[in-house]
């Protein structure tokens, strides 16, 4: 199965750090989190109790977030916040070593919501200052820094592919930095107007992450409208051999009936894809 489950929109009925293990029992061997601390910095008890969750479950961190800051708040982001730079520098320590502990090669960086009173060229520069050292504090461990259109946040800045390929292109002609990606949430673009399947014909080898969840409603494939099974099925044609993280809102008692079913076109589009 070439699922990875977001645990922090799935199953959050139970505490954290069993999650990984319910992934498991449902059938997964791969799991991403966005940043599952509360500071940039934890302590090392709570890092090692993360790692021994992930370990213990026997599944695959394929993916981490840098450290957002307060999302349920609205936060979207620390790297193009210039007052909050430092607090993001000194999260990538702690996101390598986890990504070192745990063969985890994909990482989110949240590029940050607008703040009023600065300047948004003053915003993208610090963005691009900051990109450019996550990239180089993951290159040491084979890792990619990825970069999400996000949608249902005003001040995000990033809502379609070329927005995001655009940063990623400033960052590499600015400083040299290669190890950067698209993360492409189909549920995001197509939510914020995008043209998916334009963006999939264009750009899907290039892929450094697929992200997936119905619309309207951001809940389980097969819930919504969306061509999911096709634009997955095409993006395997084209290139695209990573996971399909699973970011959509479900009760755990039904979050996975939809990939249960043999026939399911996504599931054989997956399995597919991975043959």
């Amino acid at each position: 199965m070439t699922y990875t489950v977001n645990c922090s929109i799935l199953m959050t009925e139970l505490p954290l750090l069993e999650r990984p293990a319910a992934a498991k029992a449902a059938g997964f061997d791969a799991v991403e989190f966005w940043w599952p601390f509360s500071t940039s910095v934890p302590l090392d008890s709570e890092v090692d109790a993360f790692i021994a969750a992930i370990r213990n479950a026997g599944v695959q961190l394929s993916g981490l977030n840098f450290n957002a800051g307060d999302m349920p708040a609205g936060d979207r982001g620390l790297v193009s916040w210039p007052a909050r730079g430092k607090e993001f520098r000194d999260n990538l320590a702690v996101v390598t070593a986890i990504g070192e502990a745990l063969g985890t090669k994909g990482f989110n960086a949240l590029y940050g919501n607008r703040i009023d009173g600065i300047d948004p060229q003053a915003q993208d520069a610090v963005a691009i200052e900051n990109l450019a050292e996550a990239a180089a504090a993951v290159a040491q461990i084979g890792g990619t820094v990825l970069i999400e259109p996000v949608s249902g946040a005003d001040r995000y800045p990033l809502r379609t592919a070329a927005q995001a390929l655009d940063v990623i292109d400033h960052v590499h002609s600015c400083t040299g930095a290669s190890n950067l990606a698209l993360l492409a949430d189909f549920y995001h673009l197509a939510v914020n107007g995008d043209d998916v399947a334009a963006v999939i014909e264009e750009h899907a080898g290039k892929f450094g992450h697929i992200q997936i969840a119905d619309s309207p409603g951001r809940g389980a494939p097969g819930t919504g409208e969306l061509p999911l099974d096709a634009w997955i099925a095409r993006s395997r044609e084209l290139g695209y051999t990573g996971y399909i993280g699973l970011e959509y809102k479900a009760p755990i008692e039904t979050a996975f009936d939809w990939a249960l079913t043999p026939a399911d076109a996504l599931t054989s589009a997956n399995e597919e894809g991975a043959s």
